[in-house]
This record gives C-alpha cells, sequence and structure tokens, in this order.
C-alpha cells in the first residue's frame, strides 16, 4: 500500500468540510445521512466538528450482490433513515466515483418531499464519473486508483485504517 492522504490532512480535510457545511446552513436544522458502510467513520468525525442543529441517520445500500465483482444498479433500503419531508438534508459518502450511488440516492430522498438535498464526500476521483450529478461539498481530489483506509475498504478490509492509501487490487 502507498499512503495517498495522512491522518493529519484527512483530520484538515474534515475539519474544512465541517466549517464549508455550517457556514453553508447558518444555524439551520439539517438531516446528515450517511451512506452505509464507507461514511460512517467521516460522519462520525464530521458531526463533532459541526455546530449546527443535527439529526443523524444512515443509508443501506447495495451495489455488488452475489460473487461477481462488478456494480449492479445501486438499492437503497431507507427503513431506518428520519424522516425528512420539508428538511434539509445532507448525503455524505466516503467517495464518488462514477456517481451512481449518491445521484439515486439523491433521486430516491426527492421523493421523500425534502426542503432541499446536497451532498458531501471525502473524496472525488477524476475521470470516472458517469452522471450529471457532482458532490456539493468535497474533501479531496484524488486520481483514478483504487484507496483504502479511513472508511473505505477492499474486501471488507482496512476500514480502520486512519490514513487513505492506494491499493493494487486482485480482479480474480
Amino acid at each position: 500500500m502507498k499512503p495517498l492522504l495522512s491522518a493529519e490532512q484527512i483530520d484538515e480535510g474534515v475539519s474544512r468540510l465541517a466549517a464549508e457545511i455550517s457556514v453553508f446552513y447558518a444555524g439551520r436544522p439539517l438531516t446528515i445521512l450517511g451512506v452505509l458502510n464507507g461514511s460512517i467513520v467521516l460522519v462520525a468525525d464530521l458531526i463533532r466538528r459541526m455546530d449546527l442543529p443535527l439529526r443523524v441517520g444512515l443509508v443501506q445500500v447495495s451495489s455488488y450482490r452475489g460473487p461477481s465483482p462488478a456494480p449492479e444498479p445501486p438499492q437503497f433500503d431507507l427503513s431506518s433513515t428520519p424522516d425528512v419531508q420539508g428538511r434539509d438534508v445532507l448525503l455524505v459518502d466516503d467517495i464518488f466515483d462514477t456517481g451512481h450511488t449518491l445521484s439515486g440516492l439523491v433521486e430516491r430522498l426527492r421523493q421523500a418531499g425534502p426542503q432541499s438535498v446536497r451532498t458531501a464526500v471525502l473524496l472525488r476521483k477524476h475521470g470516472r464519473r458517469a452522471v450529471s450529478l457532482v458532490p456539493d461539498h468535497v474533501g479531496f481530489e484524488i486520481p483514478n486508483q483504487f484507496v483504502v483506509g479511513y472508511g473505505l475498504d477492499y474486501r471488507d478490509a482496512y476500514r480502520n485504517l486512519p490514513y487513505v492509501a492506494v491499493i493494487e487490487v486482485d480482479e480474480g
């Protein structure tokens, strides 16, 4: 593994994100929905830096089902999320790669009648976007490489690393 972002850089980036989001919402109540599983570390660190009235929920998304490593259209489980009708909602995810997950989730959430839906990601990967959606808040721009750490995994490993690293993956 080759380190890409140190724990200190991530800490600074999360602080920047929290400040940017706090200024944007300027004391308005906010519902933060973290996209499981990768965003749990980011969500925990982010909300501790925000001085806003917050509600927090988690959304289960599955794009990889069965033995195939190829992603399928994402499926969303919103059954345990707080009511978002008439609320400002911020979707928080670990990485914006092709954008299919966040784009689909934004579309699905808009059906629930929120006042607004915006997005925040720790990482935005260059050259992979396949949707019109562009994240509203981005911690870091990264090259098109497979990364792990700070919530990101490879085969359910490495989520606990306090930094982000590039890893060579076995496609087989």
